[in-house]
């Protein structure tokens, strides 16, 4: 219950902390990152090697996206914050779940994108960063819940 709780609680400080100011500190996506590690090691260690890797390729995943942006275009197309909170995420979910996650972040994104771009001046709202944080932790909640049922 406790790590249930710390995942609830860090998870809701990046979602307000990304909203008020576009930031993914690493205050909150470190130690994110490392309770999900624990909570594996210590109550489901069968799983451990599956969070190690999902925080691995969590990690390169994003940082390919945000690297590979930022040399074609010459600024950055996200933050690093979403980078280690993916990372993070990969750590409680698992690399087999990353998948999953990136789309449903993606999709809540867009479908957000596309009502701001129809209830405000057209285009033009495109042009104002869209945090992902709070779409990555969406997902992150129903792919756990996802996963809570399977079991």
């Amino acid at each position: 219950m406790l790590f249930l709780f710390i995942y609830l609680s860090l998870n809701s400080l990046l979602v307000w902390h990304d909203i008020r100011s576009g930031l993914l500190p690493d205050r909150f996506t470190c130690p994110l990152l490392w309770a999900g590690l624990c909570w594996h090691s210590f109550f489901h260690d069968a799983f451990l090697q599956y969070a190690v890797w999902g925080a691995i390729a969590g990690y390169f995943t994003f940082a390919a996206v945000y690297w590979g942006y930022r040399l074609l275009c010459g600024r950055e197309g996200m933050g690093y914050g979403d980078v280690k909170y993916l990372s993070a995420l990969g750590a409680w979910h698992g690399w087999e779940n990353l998948p999953a996650l990136i789309v449903i972040a993606s999709l809540l994104a867009c479908c957000v994108a596309g009502i701001r771009c129809i209830c405000t001046h057209g285009w033009q709202s495109l042009k104002n960063p869209l945090p992902l944080g709070p779409f990555l932790a969406a997902a992150g909640l129903l792919t756990g819940y996802q996963t809570l049922v399977s079991f």
